[in-house]
């Protein structure tokens, strides 16, 4: 039986095209899905990137938030901790000026009874025992002085009055004061000023001025002192300079604090160490540069540097000075009339008086004073009172009622150991003089003698 026939055979090089064809196919199939299976990985690869950084970006946000929320509560305690601190430095202020009133009474009148007993001293050793304790009160007073100053400044309650006014006259008053106490140690002291006027707070450059000399003079053995002034652009440069022992390295900064005491360089005068404490802070309520450069054993130079005035100014007229001796001559015979509610106070100024050959009418209160005034026969020549007065009575008012029953022509002094600017202003606007307690009786005396040689004819 004869075979069927079936499909043609494919010939060998047509199945190798089409296994190679199949195997092109097979390779790009297999291409595809690596990358479609490579994509899908990418993304999920992303993906969990993505939810890492989320978790990431909130664990960082909490974290952001947190301290946000700490800083904010740090904030609020350093806001209360500042108002705190300000109100502290608020009462320490009120304390200082309120007790400082307290000390400064019985000061002011153990000053005036030491000015008293070393006047009836014979014997050379007592004067020299009473001449060391009236010292001592005046340590006392500078103390209670500076620390007061140190308060108001570190307050704000200072506010310079700026004034254009040359330094003849403020050089002049230096070195009237320190030329003695110089000379005492054997220095030499030379005070050059020149002409120039410069803009500044008198008062406070002064101040500034004393300090710097009384600490150059302190610390300094032999040699001498030099206050002069430079020129330098448009400023004055004021240099006080020492051939003094000179300040370490190590004290260039402590020397500014507080209580800071350098070697002493002998002699019997304290050092509070608050001279230059109080000559940063004034330097810059001022405005004015402070610089100093030192070698020790060499000395030390401390400039000042403050604008020139815009144009010359006029000398200011000098005070009198508490060291010129007017004698008892200008005072001696004078009626006085003295308001003290203070009685140690009192007692004290009213012997001082006397012993200067015054006449004293004392008066411990306003009503007091009214019944002595009614038996007056002639014009007072003088009202010197306390500020402060009882019931709340100021010594301003006390000296306007006297003025009217007596014309507005009589001299008068208002003493205080209220250093606040408002009694300043009050004493100034009434047109009298103000002393500071503790009273320097010499100061007491020149004012005195100053204002009833000036006095108007009754």
């Amino acid at each position: 039986m004869a075979a069927r026939p079936g499909p043609p055979r494919e010939s060998r090089e047509a199945l190798e095209r089409r296994i190679a064809k199949l195997e092109r196919i097979n390779a790009v199939l297999i291409e595809r899905v690596e990358r479609s299976i490579d994509r899908q990985g990418s993304a999920f690869s992303l993906f969990q990137t993505a939810i890492g950084l989320e978790a990431q970006v909130r664990s960082r946000t909490q974290e952001l938030t947190e301290a946000l929320r700490k800083l904010e509560r740090s904030n609020a305690a350093l806001a209360a901790a500042k108002e705190e601190a300000e109100q502290a430095n608020r009462s320490k202020t009120r304390f200082l000026a309120a007790a400082s009133h307290d000390l400064l009474q019985p000061l002011n009148a153990a000053r005036l009874f030491m000015s008293t007993l070393v006047d009836l001293q014979a014997e050379a050793e007592a004067r020299r025992v009473a001449l060391r304790v009236e010292r001592s009160l005046q340590t006392i007073e500078d103390l209670i002085r500076t620390l007061l100053d140190i308060s108001k400044l570190d307050a704000g309650l200072v506010r310079p009055s700026l004034q254009d006014f040359a330094l003849d006259g403020c050089f002049a008053a230096l070195e009237a004061t320190f030329r003695p106490l110089a000379e005492r140690k054997g220095l030499r002291l030379r005070v050059r000023p020149g002409t120039v006027a410069v803009r500044s707070d008198p008062v406070m450059l002064q101040r500034i001025l004393q300090n710097l000399l009384s600490n150059a003079i302190r610390y300094t053995r032999r040699g001498g002192v030099l206050l002069g002034t430079r020129r330098h652009g448009g400023d004055c440069v004021i240099v006080v300079a020492d051939t003094g022992i000179g300040i370490p390295e190590r004290d260039r900064e402590l020397i500014f604090e507080e209580f800071h005491r350098g070697a002493m360089a002998g002699g019997e005068e304290v050092a509070l160490g608050l001279g230059l404490a109080i000559v940063r802070r004034q330097s810059r309520a001022l405005g004015h540069r402070l610089d100093f450069r030192s070698k020790p054993g060499a000395g030390s130079v401390f400039s000042l540097s403050l604008p020139r005035a815009a144009a010359p100014a006029l000398p200011a007229e000098p005070a009198p000075s508490p060291g010129a001796d007017d004698g008892l001559d200008g005072i001696a015979g004078a009626l006085v009339i003295l308001v003290e509610n203070d009685d140690a106070t009192l007692a004290a100024m009213a012997r001082l008086l006397e012993r200067w050959g015054c006449h004293v009418l004392a008066a411990r209160s306003p009503a007091a004073l009214r019944r002595l005034v009614g038996r007056l026969e002639r014009r007072p020549d003088l009202l010197v009172t306390d500020f402060h007065l009882d019931d709340h009575v100021d010594g301003v008012s006390v000296i306007a009622r006297l003025r009217r029953r007596f014309g507005h022509g009589l001299p008068a002094i208002v003493v205080s150991a209220d250093h606040s600017e408002e009694v300043a202003t009050a004493v100034r606007g009434a047109a009298c003089e103000l002393l500071r307690k503790p009273v320097r009786p010499a100061a007491l005396r020149a004012l005195m003698a100053h204002l009833l040689a000036h006095a108007p004819a009754a």
